[in-house]
């Protein structure tokens, strides 16, 4: 008989192991709430996850949140998650923020900013401040400073792995969707609604092919494509910055309040990015630094994101006077680490692969053809490169997505340097006719911000489920003069 029932007995372990019955399932997650520190009014949530939800079994991380309730609970809807994007920006801040959504939303939903993995509270990914401040420009000019670019993008991983842990390996967006599927069922919620602008489009985005079930609604701002191959990311995001140096050019013409008009821009950018590649121009607002051709062209960049065109103006007419050198400059204090979550994302969610140097140079005078003006994204580009040599593949590489099952709100500025308008009409063609796109006709990143149009129909669709008809634009919201510098 024990002959007979060792066999037995292992069948039936063996089978219990397929069905998942052998061992005890991981508990599911449970968030453990307390008063925020920052505002007692809002409640800053912990929880924990697989590092690597294909082995639940192995080592955990912690994330956080932080959940500002529904201020009319009798008339509350539900849960809205929301996200900044980034990569890097924190969403518990957003919860934070109780000027970012009108008080109506604030009324009928409890507003919950979950920090992706490996971002703000979230298990982050922390590096070395000195190695990354040694990071190359992109901009590589020769074999051996290609060769230098992934040399660094290994040792850059391999030193924020040592600091940080597994997050550093699984800090890619199919993850993050699996933590907000955890968090949805740990809140006990049968269905939840979604905001997320930019970056963070891409969690609604696949957090809706994976459990369209789970949601009630979703709006996805300012909108990437993760369907793109590494010539179409770099083209079309090159092309999106070119078109708000080139609106920045027309606005400077129009507006009697730009300290540039009637000056040839073009003319005296080309002379800031000679002097930038000849090493000889400084830093107008802190001296006696110097700006180099990537520097300069980040600072453009940036300046378009809301865009403080009247500002930039300014920075442009000061970098073109000699500067005085300071009287004196204080040493900052040295800080050993720092957060740096974006290639730890980037690379997590992007196949990028751009050859040798040779490819590589190609494809940076292809992008110079694009755009003669800002030559290259400074966000599309710090990805490609920053992948370079990264040790570990993608875990979620992009792909198209599907059909969407339920309405979905899409909204993009026609001129945004970040997420070009062309991803948004992209994806809104991959989602099929569930998918709604509201263009905002003006200028900007996150277009909820910038127009009281867009934001009345994306609250409508929110508390409605009333989606704006097909075809609908906002018009443009001149920008406004503010902070100088």
């Amino acid at each position: 008989m024990r002959a007979l029932r060792r066999p037995v007995t292992a069948a039936i372990l063996t089978l219990a192991t397929l069905l998942g019955f052998a061992r005890p399932a991981r508990a599911a997650s449970v968030v453990t709430w307390a008063a925020c520190p920052e505002d007692a009014q809002v409640q800053c949530g912990r929880m924990r996850v697989p590092a690597d939800w294909a082995n639940p079994y192995g080592p955990s991380i912690e994330l956080q949140m932080a959940r500002r309730a529904a201020a009319d609970p009798a008339r509350r809807i539900g849960v809205l998650i929301v996200n900044p994007g980034g990569p890097g920006a924190s969403a518990v801040n957003m919860a934070l923020d109780s000027e970012f959504f009108s008080p109506e939303l604030e009324k009928r939903f409890d507003i919950i900013g979950l920090d992706p993995r490996g971002v703000g509270r979230s298990s982050p990914v922390l590096c070395s401040q000195a190695l990354v401040d040694a990071k190359p420009s992109p901009l590589v000019g020769t074999e051996a400073g290609f060769r230098a670019l992934a040399d660094y993008n290994r040792r850059l991983a391999a030193d924020c792995t040592a600091r940080s842990g597994p997050v550093v390996q699984h800090a890619d967006t199919a993850a993050v969707v699996r933590d907000v599927e955890a968090l949805r069922v740990a809140l006990g919620e049968p269905k939840i609604s979604i905001f997320v602008a930019s970056y963070g489009s891409m969690i609604g985005e696949l957090y809706a092919e994976s459990y369209p079930g789970t949601l009630r609604a979703v709006v996805l701002d300012s909108v990437m494509d993760h369907s793109v191959d590494v010539d179409g990311f770099l083209a079309q995001e090159t092309a999106a910055v070119q078109d708000s140096f080139d609106e920045f050019v027309k606005w400077c013409a129009r507006d009697t309040r730009c300290v540039l008009r009637g000056q040839d821009i073009t003319a005296l950018w080309a002379s800031l990015m000679r002097q930038a590649a000849a090493g000889t121009l400084v830093d107008p607002y802190d001296p006696p630094a110097r700006l180099g051709v990537w520097e300069l062209i980040s600072a453009a960049f940036s300046a378009f994101y809301d865009p403080q065109w009247f500002s930039f103006a300014h920075y442009l007419q000061d970098a073109s006077r000699p500067v005085a050198p300071p009287t004196g400059r204080r040493a900052a204090p040295p800080v050993e680490l720092t957060p740096n979550s974006f290639p730890a994302v980037f690379c997590g969610d992007w196949s990028l692969p751009v050859g040798d140097f040779a490819a590589y140079r190609r494809r940076l005078d292809a992008l110079a053809r694009v755009a003669p003006q800002v030559r290259a994204s400074p966000i599309a580009l710090s990805a490609a490169a920053g992948c370079v040599g990264w040790p570990s593949p993608p875990g979620s590489p992009q792909r198209r997505l599907s059909p969407a099952k339920l309405p979905t709100l899409l909204v993009n500025a026609v001129h945004d340097p970040a997420t070009g308008y062309a991803w948004a009409q992209q994806v809104a063609g991959q989602l099929g006719p569930s998918a709604r796109l509201l263009t905002y006709q003006g200028w900007g990143h996150v277009a909820y911000t910038h127009s009281p149009c867009v934001k009345a129909a994306v609250e409508s669709y929110l508390l409605d489920l009333r989606l704006p008809p097909p075809g609908t634009t906002c018009p443009a919201v001149e920008p406004e003069p503010f902070g100088i510098g």
